[in-house]
């Protein structure tokens, strides 16, 4: 009896009925879509449908869902996590912790477990992201006041648990981040609170926090800049001026903005530790790259020091509120030299390279720094506009109502409804009354300023004070007239905006980070040789240190070997503690890094059974790691090797011992190399003898 096939683990096997039924089944219908459908909907319809039969199609639902939910899903990781947004600087994550800090807000400070969890309401991916936002704001402390253990962003120290720590907005985040009336609403994700799309912030916060985010198929870095730097640039655009801004890091250090390229893609800063010199034993770390730690760099320099590429005695870290990293060099050290190794083979150097991408109308947009400087200081503008015609607007509504009531009670109107006995015939006694008095008034009297005129006090008409009243009539002027002066000249005044927030926040905010051009330090120059090479010929191994081997030269730790086997090949690899080259290792030197120019002279027989052969030549170029072959045939023997530094020493003439198996009648003779030319590597070069070759010695013989 035949066996059933085995079905494919892809595609279901079919009861035998079903199969046959499946068979004899007519195809599917085509079912027209609706007129109205939606194209994704229509192609639903359309597509036919078999049963066990693997859809490939693109355009079949199943694909058609797994296309559309990764397209989903990048959209939601670039536009609510990974990416701050252009009107506020803000991710969503950080939107979310300050707007619940201002909601909880009344003076004092909050515990972060309950910050925590009131954030949860809007923000739904757990507590673990939202404390370690509301840290990393709180480290910075231009939004967030921390109090406790925040931990150390100079040591990489974390933060105590959310319950020991607590945090409040700061002044500064109060004033240009919150205001309700022109703040844009939005439903949170349960729908059962209100939070901001974004907040209306009246400065660049993403150029001074800076901001970092890996999203699907893009990434943003944003470097962090100075206060008072973003104050002075705003305030020369707004001016009409050309501006330049840098980044400022917290960590301090030196930095390299030749090629900032504004912040774009395609820039790089290179960014170095401050080393100063304390004595000629001792070297003292003062401030950091940005990104690194205390911690991070140290681990850098150890690995640095046992692989061999400088030489320390040890490490000591010092750092509190200030960095200070102490290295004790040994005796004999140049400090000046120790330093460059260290900006060479350590973290105390490192490049950055910036991305400035941002959300603009609901998109991911590339812009460079001063052009988000630039949009920001327009935003402000537009925000300080907006809140003048509303404060204008608010002005208006109470001069209007102030002088209601003074018409209401010094004309004594609320005599005139005494008598009066439905509500209907107050509001129409009220509306007489005020009639002689509407010239007096800007704009109509509505139905609700009466109903309101019929709720004051009688107390507050008893102690009237007409005085009073004129006065504050008079500020309420004032105030108008000094709001629609500012809005004639919004320009100057969002200059203001910006002085007095420099004025107020911006003392003691010094540029941390100083730039300066940093040329590139030539490895192969700084390195110490301090490693010492040696090989084992019997084995086939080369490598650092094996003092119970041969020893061959002192080296460092970034040269390479080149290495002649007996095979006639030969191979250049980086030097390592240990490598294995092969059996009956020839010749071993360190490769120059500009190129060998020695002169090599070589015997060998080309084959198993061939005849031997003198060439000269010169290396030339090689690739690390390659294996390239001396002789061109197979099986070739290298019988003798000279190398000579210059081509005036080469030999001029060996001695051959012929093998005594071989057959020839002179077993000894002197062969003359001085015809044999120096050519490249892969050369045949010249015929010595058909024999086989025993031993060959040099002489100095001239044979000519």
């Amino acid at each position: 009896m035949a066996k059933r096939k085995k079905p494919n683990q892809d595609q279901p096997e079919l009861p035998l009925d079903a199969a046959a039924q499946e068979a004899k089944a007519e195809p599917t219908p085509v079912t027209k879509a609706p007129e109205d459908a939606t194209p994704a909907a229509a192609l639903e319809l359309a597509a036919p449908r078999k049963k066990g039969i693997k859809v490939q199609d693109d355009t079949a639902p199943l694909a058609r869902s797994y296309r559309n939910w990764f397209l989903e899903y990048a959209s939601y990781v670039i536009l609510d996590r990974a990416v701050p947004h252009i009107d506020d600087g803000l991710k969503p994550v950080q939107r979310r912790i300050l707007h619940t800090l201002w909601e909880m807000d009344d003076g004092r400070f909050h515990k972060v477990a309950n910050v925590v969890g009131a954030t949860m309401r809007f923000h739904p991916h757990g507590d673990a992201s939202i404390g370690a936002a509301l840290v990393a704001i709180g480290q910075r402390a231009f939004l967030i006041e921390p109090q406790g253990n925040y931990g150390n962003m100079l040591t990489g120290d974390e933060a105590a648990a959310p319950r020991y720590i607590e945090a409040r907005l700061t002044p500064f985040a109060k004033d240009v981040l919150f205001n309700p009336k022109t703040t844009t609403w939005q439903l949170s994700y349960d729908g059962r609170a209100k939070e901001p799309v974004t907040l209306p912030a009246k400065f660049p916060i993403v150029l001074l926090e800076g901001a970092e985010g890996i999203a699907v198929g893009l990434a943003t870095k944003i470097l962090p800049h100075n206060f008072n730097d973003l104050c002075r640039a705003a305030i020369n655009h707004l001016q009409g001026k050309t501006f330049r801004i840098y980044p400022d890091f917290p960590t301090g250090g030196i930095a390299d903005f030749s090629e900032y390229n504004d912040g774009e893609r395609g820039g790089k800063v290179k960014i170095r530790a401050k080393i100063e010199v304390r004595s000629k034993y001792l070297l003292a770390i003062t401030e950091l790259p940005f990104g690194s730690t205390t911690e991070s760099l140290i681990e850098s320099i150890l690995a640095a020091n046992a692989k061999g590429k400088i030489k320390i005695k040890h490490v000591d870290d010092n750092t509190a509120d200030a960095v200070e990293i102490l290295v004790h060099l040994p005796q004999g050290s140049e400090p000046e030299k120790i330093i460059q190794q260290l900006y060479v083979f350590t973290n105390c150097q490192i490049q950055l390279s910036p991305a400035a991408c941002v959300i603009e109308a609901d998109k991911p947009q590339f812009l460079g720094v001063r052009e988000i400087l630039k949009r920001s200081a327009e935003k402000t503008r537009a925000l300080l506009k907006q809140e003048l015609e509303i404060k204008l607007a608010e002005l208006e509504q109470q001069w209007h109502w102030d002088s209601l009531e003074r018409i209401f009670i010094e004309e004594r109107i609320y005599r005139r409804i005494e008598k009066s006995k439905t509500w209907e015939e107050v509001l129409d006694e009220i509306r007489e009354g005020l009639k002689p008095f509407l010239k007096q008034l800007r704009r109509e009297v509505t139905e609700d300023d009466i109903a309101r005129l019929t709720e004051i006090r009688i107390k507050r008409i008893s102690a009237y004070n007409r005085f009073q009243a004129d006065e504050a009539m008079k500020k309420i002027e004032e105030g108008m007239k000094e709001t629609k002066s500012n809005l004639k000249n919004l320009t100057p005044y969002a200059v203001a905006w910006f002085e007095m927030l420099q004025e107020k926040y911006g003392k003691g905010l010094k540029r941390r980070t100083s730039y300066d051009e940093i040329e590139q330090i030539n490895a192969a120059e700084v390195v110490s040789v301090n490693q010492r090479l040696y090989v084992n010929r019997e084995d086939g191994f080369i490598g650092l240190n094996w003092r119970q081997h041969e020893f061959v030269t002192e080296c460092t730790i970034l040269d390479s070997v080149l290495t002649i086997m007996g095979d006639a090949s030969l191979k250049v690899t980086k030097v390592a503690d240990k490598t294995f080259m092969g059996r009956d290792i020839r010749h071993v030197a360190i490769w120059p890094q500009e190129g060998d120019t020695k002169f090599y002279t070589m015997i060998y027989r080309d084959g198993p059974e061939g005849k031997t052969y003198a060439k000269k030549f010169q290396i030339g170029g090689l690739s690390r790691d390659k294996l390239y072959p001396l002789a061109k045939t197979e099986g070739s023997t290298l019988v003798w090797l000279d190398v000579a530094e210059k081509e005036k020493d080469m030999p001029k003439s060996v001695h051959i011992s012929l093998d005594g198996r071989s057959g020839a009648r002179v077993r000894e003779l002197d062969f003359d190399l001085t015809p044999v030319p120096v050519s490249t590597r892969t050369s045949k070069g010249l015929i010595v003898t058909k024999w086989a070759v025993k031993e060959v010695k040099k002489n100095d013989l001239d044979l000519k």
